[in-house]
């Protein structure tokens, strides 16, 4: 369902955007310079995750905000303790007394994790943005988010400040047999993206499901089928993937035990790998990771594939010997394993 790609190049800020393949949304895991995207894609996000608001994982946040005035957008975010103070001070800066006269509403719900608790605020534009009374929406158990097709959860970890690392699960992936639409005369269009959620739904097999399209006479045509009829004979329905983002941490023992077992088994682990092994000493002054401790963490996660990114500009130029460096203790440990 999600395609997931890194923003900017590895020694570029973090971010990790998924986009959804079928229908107009998409999230982003960690908000450091997103020009590189354009205005098309970050109006369709709907949801991002900040791992912590160092400048390199938070600058982002000025762009997103200029892209989306004057739109009416309701974008959620989520970060960890100090998070909704550091929304309302990036929103402080500005002046905001003309936009009374914008014709949409665009509002910020800003969430704030902490152990076993959540809080969040939302900021509106017609309010000029205003710091609004924090709201207690529950425990926090784990999961920040989750929906018909998907669900997001965090784990804390330590950089020297708390730092979240999350992880997408899909419920499950929707595709499409177009052999079968063929034999059953059934051209694509915009009622595969409904019939994939009301899958995701899970709405009752018995019930009415319309497809519809143009004619070629431009007239429309309709046929009505049971959903359960089409998800047997049109789809074919696999387990969704697993894609698990880990930025910024030392490779303590503390870390490295949560980071194995958050990482489990996922189809691909985005992770940082900001020092080589050389420099290992100065990775944990820096409370960041070398690209060996990634790789083992990785392998000992037992992952089917991970993906290095943050590393140190210092290093440009050598991008391979962060992979061969990684690979190596990769495959060390899955033997060990």
């Amino acid at each position: 369902m999600f395609s997931a790609r890194l923003v900017n190049d590895p020694f570029g800020d973090p971010a990790l955007l998924l986009e959804a393949r079928y229908r107009r949304e998409a999230l982003l895991f960690d908000l450091g310079d997103i020009r590189a995207l354009p205005p098309r894609t970050i109006l369709k996000l709907d949801r991002i995750f900040v791992t912590h608001t160092h400048m390199d994982h938070f600058i982002g946040f000025d762009h997103l905000l200029r892209v989306c005035l004057g739109r009416e957008k309701h974008l959620f975010l989520y970060g960890p303790p100090g998070f909704i103070g550091n929304v309302e001070g990036k929103l402080r800066a500005y002046t905001w007394n003309l936009v009374e006269n914008y014709e949409n509403d665009f509002r910020l719900v800003a969430t704030e994790l902490h152990p076993g608790r959540r809080e969040t605020a939302e900021f509106r534009c017609r309010e000029a943005f205003r710091p609004p009374p924090r709201r207690s929406i529950g425990d926090f158990d784990g999961t920040a988010v989750e929906s018909d097709a998907y669900r997001v959860d965090a784990v804390f970890l330590d950089h020297r400040v708390p730092c979240l690392a999350f992880r997408l699960e899909e419920k499950r992936r929707v595709n499409v047999r177009k052999n079968v639409l063929a034999e059953m005369g059934l051209p694509g269009g915009a009622w595969i993206n409904a019939l994939k959620d009301a899958i995701h739904r899970n709405e009752p097999g018995e019930s009415a499901f319309r497809v519809w399209w143009k004619g070629e006479d431009r007239g429309a045509v309709e046929r009505v089928f049971p959903l359960g009829e089409l998800k047997e004979r049109v789809t074919k329905i696999t387990p969704g993937r697993k894609i698990v983002y880990v930025s910024d941490v030392i490779g303590s023992p503390g870390n490295a035990g949560r980071i194995v077992e958050f990482a489990r088994d996922a189809d691909v682990l985005f992770v940082e790998a900001c020092f080589l092994e050389e420099d290992r000493k100065r990775a944990g002054e820096k409370y960041h990771l070398t690209a060996r401790q990634a790789g083992r963490l990785a392998g000992l996660a037992g992952v089917k594939r991970f993906v290095l990114f943050h590393h140190s500009p210092k290093y440009r130029g050598g991008e391979g010997r962060f992979e061969e460096e990684a690979m190596g203790a990769f495959l060390e440990a899955k033997g060990s394993g």
